[in-house]
């Protein structure tokens, strides 16, 4: 288990089909919203990223939908940091509808820099603020073995 951030938040009319049900696509937002939330409580908004010429690009997604949610549902999400290493990130989330888990999902990252080509985030001074995110994940790896 990686480092982990719980966000609510209501379902709108317009993130519904003509079913009544969640569009499938708008779970990849809720990741979004997911990963930004987390970032912000661990004081490392995406703005500090960007404002150091650094990007962190999707290079994969996937979403295992369990049950569906539909208008005005109040969820959950948590977003968890599977990986966090100089290059690349990995992400996991579950999203619930109570105790009930909707959806599932995961996505895996690489920083780039301003030409859009990966790069090592220890060459930016953001690092340091990252690096104890690595060093506590690492421990809480260490512990749960």
């Amino acid at each position: 288990m990686g480092l982990s951030s719980k966000t609510s938040f209501r379902v709108r009319y317009s993130e519904t089909d003509q079913m009544g049900i969640v569009y499938h696509a708008n779970y990849f937002v809720w990741f979004e919203v997911g990963r930004s939330e987390l970032f912000r409580e661990l004081n490392l908004p995406y703005t500090q990223f960007e404002e150091q010429g650094i990007g962190l690009a999707v290079i994969e997604a996937s979403c295992r939908y369990r049950k569906p949610s539909r208008y005005d549902d109040q969820l959950v999400i948590i977003t968890e940091i599977d990986q966090l290493t100089a290059r690349a990130a990995n992400f996991s989330y579950r999203v619930y509808l109570e105790e009930t888990l909707l959806a599932e999902g995961k996505t895996v990252h690489v920083f780039i820099n301003q030409e859009g080509r990966p790069t090592d985030v220890r060459r930016y001074a953001i690092w340091s603020l990252l690096e104890p995110i690595l060093e506590q994940q690492k421990l809480q790896r260490s512990l749960s073995i």
